[in-house]
């Protein structure tokens, strides 16, 4: 099985969170039960969109996702959400990517049988 790399600042679980972000955008237009339209308007293949939406698709590519958006009349966005302290940030980076490399190198426990 493939290991997630977890990030300190972009967390997610299952899916990545911009696949719920498109799916909406697809609802608010009306086509959500019409993906083989979007998938002409954005000129990326039916079976694409139903593993976006519908299958194993954890992490699609950017491309991807600007297809969507931008087919269905949306464009991202770039907003300063908090003020930075570079310093402050560092030592809670350091902090965190230490953890996850011990968390990475410590061995699994074995599954009883």
């Amino acid at each position: 099985m493939a290991t997630h790399k977890m990030l300190r600042t972009y967390r997610f679980i299952d899916k990545d969170p911009v696949i719920d972000e498109l799916r909406t955008i697809v609802q608010d237009e009306g086509l959500y039960k019409r993906l083989r339209i979007v998938a002409e308007l954005s000129n990326l293949s039916p079976s694409t969109l139903s593993a976006l939406f519908h299958g194993a698709t954890r992490k699609p590519q950017n491309a991807t996702v600007m297809a969507i958006a931008t087919c269905l009349g949306y464009e991202r966005t770039w907003r300063k959400a908090r003020k930075l302290n570079a310093d402050e940030e560092l030592v809670l980076a350091k902090a965190w990517n230490k953890r996850e490399k011990e968390r990475r190198l410590k061995p699994k426990k074995a599954r009883a049988a």
